[in-house]
């Protein structure tokens, strides 16, 4: 099966799960449904530019908005890359609300369906998001620390059903508090809580690492996400962005063994939709990063193969979408079969990170 055939099978399939799991919520249902009907057309248009142009479309992003966070968590890559500070005059320029909303406008013209939302910390950045939410043809997933989301925001996620908020946590209280800091993993469970209330879709964000990989899988941890209301989970694998800590990212056998166990528990739970990132790269004929099947875009409008790879020649301001897509670093990184590399755990660019950097013009 083609790359584009199998993600754009795997949207459909999480589009219908999605649907039937918020059947019992009128409003929620409306949305989904209508959303299943905006993304077959989106598909329809990917294909038609690929047969047109030549160019391929990815059905999602990565956007980093925000470059503040009010969390210092152990091992953040967007602190190791310099995107994350405590305050924006430390960190790189920043997008305006407009500019971020015209990228995601034409993102949606191209047929791109998601945009992963990330910092930072995105809920930092109300103006942003409150602007971003008007592009209604887009789901918009915030990765999130949880900690922000009270009332005001919960009246914004009522009224905006394409921001959904997918809270980050790394197992335990135990675990999130030691990574994330006194109360947090408290904190993140209140927001689910409050999101529950009100009958919202969520999910949850857990950096999986070989330390907690039997956990964060376990019914007994799935069974209390779901008491709490999730509907998502999205595994995403550990990086070692932090000297020292090689020994938590994933060898192949505990690639494998995670997505065994994700099929397992896709059968078991079928109203809760299992993700993981990067995944299984092999069986998807290497990395997706470059355009292939996403690229993030930096604060400032860079145009980069992946959060975890924060090299660019390209700009979505000046260039648009359209024309970071053709980025002359993308197409080296494809050419090189850069997307194939071998590497040890995580992130096949954040690996090979030397390699990339001396490709940039």
């Amino acid at each position: 099966m083609q790359l584009d055939e199998y993600m754009s099978g795997s949207i459909r399939n999480i589009m219908a799960k999605a649907y039937r799991n918020v059947l019992s919520n009128p409003r929620e249902a409306k949305f989904a449904y209508t959303m299943q009907r905006t993304f077959e057309k989106s598909e329809k248009r990917r294909a038609k530019i690929r047969e047109t142009e030549g160019l391929d479309v990815p059905p999602f992003l990565i956007s980093s908005i925000s470059t503040t966070c009010n969390l210092h968590c152990k091992g953040c890559y967007a602190r190791s890359n310099g995107i994350a500070k405590d305050s924006e005059a430390e960190g790189k320029p920043t997008l305006t609300p407009q500019q971020w909303h015209d990228i995601f406008v034409e993102a949606a013209s191209l047929g791109i369906n998601f945009s992963l939302l990330a910092g930072g910390e995105p809920m930092m950045r109300r103006d942003i998001l409150e602007r971003v939410a008007e592009v209604k043809n887009m789901i918009f997933p915030i990765f999130t620390n949880g900690t922000l989301i009270g009332p005001t925001y919960m009246e914004f996620l009522r009224k905006h059903l394409n921001m959904v908020p997918v809270i980050s946590i790394e197992g335990t209280a135990m675990g999130t508090d030691e990574r994330r800091g006194r109360g947090v993993f408290q904190r993140a469970m209140l927001s689910m809580e409050m999101l529950k209330k009100e009958d919202l879709f969520f999910g949850t964000s857990i950096t999986v690492t070989t330390e907690n990989l039997q956990l964060v899988t376990s019914h007994q941890f799935v069974d209390q996400l779901r008491s709490y209301g999730c509907k998502m989970v999205f595994y995403v694998e550990y990086v070692p962005t932090e000297p020292g800590t090689e020994h938590l990212a994933f060898s192949d056998e505990h690639v494998a063994q995670m997505e065994n166990v994700l099929e397992e528990r896709r059968t078991e739970y079928e109203d809760i939709i299992f993700l993981s990132f990067p995944g299984d790269e092999k069986e998807l004929g290497g990395c997706l990063a470059s355009g292939r099947g996403f690229f993030h875009i930096g604060p400032d409008g860079s145009a980069e193969p992946c959060p975890f790879s924060p090299f660019s020649d390209t700009n979505v301001v000046q260039m648009g979408v359209r024309g970071a897509l053709q980025s002359p670093l993308f197409r080296k990184i494809r050419a090189a079969r850069a997307l194939g590399w071998e590497h040890t755990g995580g992130c096949t660019l954040f690996e090979h990170r030397e390699e990339i950097e001396k490709m940039v013009i």
